[in-house]
């Protein structure tokens, strides 16, 4: 394979940029010319390829976000803009795709490889909602800035004897609440995967008060329901004083730590390597704390499980 292309698709993650960097730069190390698809799958279509260099991707591997930048490409879940993409990798001489994104991303990846085009994977997303890998590119640099977030809310919330009910992203997956609640000591934890009743949250509340303590952060994952809905209700109920908070966009942003630098990296490269020797239609993960890769359409099926034993471990720590 002489010729290879990389692309960003779906939400921007922290570490994408260290993947970008590692494809062009091993891609160039093995002898091969690569380009970089602009505005993800949306830019393919368009036909916004460009060639990349070893200075192309200086200075990139510590900033958030994605120097390739991406959008969302409704047209890529058709038949037709399937093919158009495929037409644009075909005119432009690139003979395999490397997609760092999201599931929506990988079925775009997947109905390439469908298509007979070699595709792989890299996960990049902030919710680690993809089954078949332990961590995505993003995760962890997210789970960091959603603790410094609460570290400073609490810093208010204990002046004033309140609590706060912080929201923060995933829609389908409660990761970022679970890990990032327990690490910042939450009283309560509320996610979409483990329903719990608004009397029971109450119930934690009131009792934590009981014994000593005059101020709470309860962390809210987006799926779970509106962090303003949350504090008026528990307010009323308990008389306490609530105040709410969503974090938003403020996850995606920043620097990406250490781990995120480390998995883009080793992704970025492992992935290349299974294009040079003739792989195809996989994907990227790290499972064990080892890097290995899994057929595109199976990790495409499996269905994320919640820890229901770290979400307990994270309940009783809190009291």
């Amino acid at each position: 394979m002489k010729k290879i292309a990389v692309l960003t698709s779906g939400g921007d993650a922290p570490g994408m940029n260290a993947a970008i960097r590692a494809v062009v730069r091993y891609g160039i190390f093995a002898g091969m010319e690569v380009m970089g698809v602009e505005r993800g799958y949306a830019g393919l279509l368009e036909g916004k390829l460009t060639n990349m260099n070893m200075r192309s991707v200086s200075d990139i591997i510590q900033r958030g976000g994605t120097i390739l930048r991406t959008a969302r490409c409704l047209e890529m879940k058709e038949k037709a803009g399937q093919e158009k993409a495929l037409a644009q990798l075909v005119a432009h001489g690139v003979e395999g795709l490397i997609v760092i994104g999201g599931d929506g991303s990988f079925m775009g990846a997947k109905a390439l490889s469908e298509l007979g085009f070699p595709s792989i994977g890299i996960p990049g997303t902030i919710d680690n909602d993809l089954a078949y890998t332990d961590y995505t590119l993003g995760f962890d640099t997210a789970c960091n800035t959603i603790l410094d977030a609460i570290n400073k809310i609490r810093d208010t919330m204990s002046s004033h004897d309140r609590v706060s009910i912080v929201e923060v992203m995933g829609r389908n997956c409660g990761d970022l609440a679970l890990y990032a609640g327990l690490g910042g000591g939450a009283e309560v934890i509320i996610v979409p995967e483990h329903k719990i009743d608004i009397d029971r949250v109450c119930e934690r509340l009131e009792a934590s008060k009981q014994r000593g303590k005059h101020s709470g952060i309860v962390l809210l994952a987006e799926g779970a329901g509106s962090a303003a809905d949350w504090a008026e209700q528990i307010g009323k109920r308990t008389g306490l004083s609530v105040r709410s908070t969503v974090l938003g966009h403020l996850q995606r942003g920043g620097s990406p730590s250490m781990k995120d630098r480390f998995l883009g990296t080793s992704m970025g490269v492992y992935a290349v390597k299974l294009l040079e020797r003739g792989v195809s239609n996989r994907v990227v993960g790290i499972r064990d704390n080892k890097l290995y890769d899994e057929d595109i359409v199976t990790a495409c099926r499996m269905k994320k499980k919640f820890d229901v034993e770290l979400y307990n471990m994270a309940a009783v720590v809190a009291r």
